[in-house]
This record gives C-alpha cells, sequence and structure tokens, in this order.
C-alpha cells in the first residue's frame, strides 16, 4: 500500500511538470528607454500573466514604480510555441497594444500592436 501511495504521488508530481506552459518562469525584457525589466510569467486564470519582477537600467538594479504591475495579460496558448490573444503595456509610454508571442527555446518573441503597426521586442529566459 505504501508503495502505491509513493507511486501515485510521483505520477501526479510528473503530470503536474508535463502540464505546465513552457513559457511560465521569468524572462529579460530588451532595453526600452534605456531601462529593461524581469517579467514573470504565471497562470491567472485560464490565460497567462506577466508580472514585472525587477527592473534595471545602465546603473544596475532599481526599485521601480512598476515592481509588481502586469505587462502582459489574458495571453492565450494557441500551440506549437505561439501565443495570442493578450494585451501589453509598454511602461515608458503608458500605452497598450494587443498582443502576441512566439517561444523557441529560452527566446521569446513579443510584440504588442496597434492597427497594422507593431513593436517587436526579443526576450530571453532567466530562469
Amino acid at each position: 500500500m505504501k508503495r502505491f501511495i509513493i507511486a501515485a504521488a510521483m505520477g501526479v508530481t510528473m503530470a503536474g511538470a508535463a502540464l505546465a506552459d513552457p513559457v511560465l518562469g521569468t524572462w529579460k525584457t530588451q532595453v526600452d528607454d534605456g531601462a529593461y525589466a524581469y517579467v514573470k510569467f504565471a497562470p491567472c486564470g485560464a490565460s497567462l500573466c506577466g508580472t514585472i519582477t525587477n527592473t534595471f537600467n545602465d546603473t544596475g538594479e532599481y526599485k521601480s514604480a512598476n515592481l509588481g504591475k502586469q505587462l502582459v495579460w489574458d495571453m492565450k496558448a494557441d500551440g506549437g510555441g505561439k501565443y495570442s490573444g493578450g494585451t501589453i503595456w509598454q511602461p515608458s509610454s503608458g500605452k497598450e497594444y494587443r498582443s502576441k508571442m512566439a517561444l523557441s527555446g529560452n527566446t521569446l518573441k513579443v510584440s504588442g500592436c496597434v492597427g497594422p503597426i507593431c513593436k517587436k521586442q526579443t526576450w530571453s529566459r532567466v530562469k
């Protein structure tokens, strides 16, 4: 009986890891107006959201007023490393854009668009 419980617990743990979305974790943004951030992706309801956890400028890490704010929300996995339906906020302008992402290994291509005009960044995985 003890072996059965241990085996069942291991199965549940492994299944949970297998079902984890590959974009979950922390990502480093590109520099925008002299600063960049670490953004942690986590589930939020049926979607994925990215929250600013650390901020950096040319002098190193600093305490931005944007710490703890959502940078990306309502992002949905489409499969094959593609994500869409989300919104991204640009702290330097205060504007929000409809967003999509494409994951390839430890690289995340993020875009925010208004009409046909899009801004793009490539983020790298921190952890």
